[in-house]
């Protein structure tokens, strides 16, 4: 080879500095971005927002229940896109977190403290399964239909299973089901007759994935065609066909079976919480209740309801306030339901208070037999675990901490003459299913709520209450008559429709007086029990099959790669 070639060779191979062959930058060239860079935390961000705002908005008091079938669909999209779990965990837990801190905001009108203790614990209860979410859906893509679909009834059971350990946890706090959000919209609670509120839920969460599958199937996939069908989305849509089946079976044609009750009257004495238990107030107190209830006497109804705690001190154990409650039932000539104090001597020196329905009637006076409350609010009625919490106070001033009632008695109220049984459930009992399950099955053919909402102001609360009685009365196929201190009362029909409401000429149901309803109740269902009334929560054992059915597919198989 000529010197000249040679040289030339040994340029061109000679090793030179990273300096060197630094291409100087391209101005037209695509350059590094803040939002490109950012992408994970911008989209993180615009999941927070959706899902506090879907998920606030599709409750009580808001008036949007339809948000119910796509309020966990920004989380579920983003768990199809395999986001790093850091990001996407405490995306979702600070979304629910907030969103429930909302929702039950009217507890700062019993303690700022425990709103921002129990909000947040129960936002990262339910948000807990956007976890399960984001290992399951990018494991289920490129599967099989069959796998698909197992995963979709998978992830839909595991939700009605933590909804249904709320019962329990923290002494038991199952506030607001998923089937809450559709208690104006009972078309979709008629299967709650059959499985409880959570094949309801069941129902709506299988919407959510249905949604959530499909929009990414149509966005994310890159199929075209046909092939753009989600059978996920179509087996969502095929179990909304069947609850909305069962109220077309149900619910239509039912002006036949209607069979009248009786009248009932509804008092509302509207005492503020501050003065409740104030012994200078009393005086006020039973001034209010003469009124309301002889202005209600005066359309001479078979019942007069009075709301929770309602008397100054105790019917059961007070002389003066038992006389003044009997003489007033004696003026008014009707029967009266109420809720009181019953103070029980047992022969020492300490008492036993329990917190009670009662019933009076204008021939006999207070009756012997009557309701004790089951469950009991924690810091309200009792100081849970004393020995280790017994530095904290009760924020209701009254003695020691109550008692608890063990038995589901019935109340037989003289109606028309007739005795119907009056299942009693005092305050927060009605969001229990199991409560109001027990007193059916002890033979009650109306269920009965009187509650105190006077702790929790005019906001949601009252709306967010109301809303379990309407599960309770679908669940077991029996009226709810609810009575409040300053509302929400009413009248809500095995079905679950509210068929009177009481409220001023305004609309507003805070309010001081008293309205009369007639009570009619459907036939078919007198001395007649619901499937889920005789076989309880069944459908959480499906749903635990279910789950562990999808658990069991799915880790079978090499998990997709997160991106990182």
């Amino acid at each position: 080879m000529p010197l000249w070639q040679r040289e030339k060779v040994q340029s061109l191979s000679r090793r030179v500095s990273p300096a060197e062959t630094t291409p100087e930058l391209d101005p037209y060239s695509p350059q590094p971005s803040f939002w490109r860079d950012q992408a994970d935390y911008v989209t993180a961000t615009i999941v927070f927002v959706f899902s506090v705002a879907l998920t606030v908005l599709a409750f009580p008091p808001y008036s949007t229940p339809e948000l119910a079938y796509a309020c966990l669909v920004p989380g579920l999209f983003w768990a199809y896109r395999r986001p790093p779990f850091k990001l996407y965990a405490g995306t979702m837990l600070a979304a629910q977190a907030v969103a429930w801190t909302i929702l039950l905001g009217w507890l700062h009108h019993v303690t700022w403290g425990g709103l921002f203790l129990l909000g947040p614990f129960i936002g990262a209860w339910v948000g807990a399964w956007f976890l399960a979410a984001w290992w399951a859906l990018p494991r289920m893509m490129g599967r099989k239909t069959p796998v698909r679909m197992m995963v979709l009834l998978g992830l839909a059971g595991l939700w009605c299973i933590n909804e249904w350990l709320r019962t329990f946890v923290l002494g038991g706090f199952p506030w607001l089901p998923l089937a809450a959000s559709q208690w104006e919209r009972v078309s979709v609670l008629q299967l709650a007759a059959y499985t409880g509120q959570g094949g309801v839920a069941f129902v709506l969460v299988s919407m959510n994935l249905g949604f959530a599958a499909y929009a990414h199937r149509l966005f994310c996939e890159g199929v075209s065609g046909l092939n753009k069908r989600s059978q996920e989305f179509f087996l969502a849509v095929f179990l909304l066909f069947v609850a909305l089946s069962v109220h077309v079976q149900e619910t239509f044609n039912r002006a036949p079976y209607y069979s009248t009750l009786g009248r009932v009257a509804f008092v509302q004495p509207y005492v503020p919480q501050e003065v409740k238990w104030d012994p200078t107030k009393a005086p006020g107190i039973i001034a209010t209740l003469e009124k309301t209830t002889l202005a209600a006497a005066a359309t001479k109804p078979d019942l007069i309801l009075w709301p929770e705690a309602v008397t100054p001190w105790a019917v059961r154990g007070d002389s003066n306030v038992r006389d003044f409650t009997e003489s007033l039932v004696k003026r008014a000539g009707s029967s009266l339901l109420l809720g009181s104090i019953a103070i029980e001597d047992l022969g020492r020196p300490e008492e036993r208070w329990l917190n009670g329905a009662f019933l009076v009637t204008p021939e006999a006076g207070l009756q012997p037999t009557y309701y004790a409350k089951r469950k009991l609010v924690p810091f309200g009625e009792f100081v849970p675990f004393r020995p280790v919490l017994g530095w904290l106070k009760k924020f209701v001033p009254i003695g020691d901490d109550f008692a608890r009632g063990t038995e589901a008695s019935s109340l037989l109220v003289p109606m028309r003459g007739e005795s119907v049984a009056f299942g009693a459930l005092i305050c927060y009992e009605d969001i229990f299913p199991s409560l109001a399950r027990a007193s059916v099955l002890s033979g009650a053919d109306v269920l009965t709520v009187v509650t105190n909402n006077g702790w929790f102001g005019e906001g949601g609360a009252t709306y967010q209450h109301a809303a379990h009685s309407v599960l309770r009365a679908v669940e077991n196929r029996r009226p709810v008559l609810r009575c409040g201190n300053g509302g929400w009362s009413g009248w809500i029909d095995e079905f679950g429709n509210a068929r009177f409401t009481m409220r001023e000429e305004n609309g507003n149901i805070y309010f001081r007086g008293a309205q009369v309803a007639t009570i009619a109740r459907d036939s078919r269902w007198i001395g007649r029990t619901s499937f889920y009334t005789r076989h309880g929560d069944w459908f959480v054992l499906l749903s635990l099959a279910l789950a562990a059915s999808a658990y069991f597919l799915l880790s079978n198989h090499t998990p997709a790669r997160s991106r990182r």
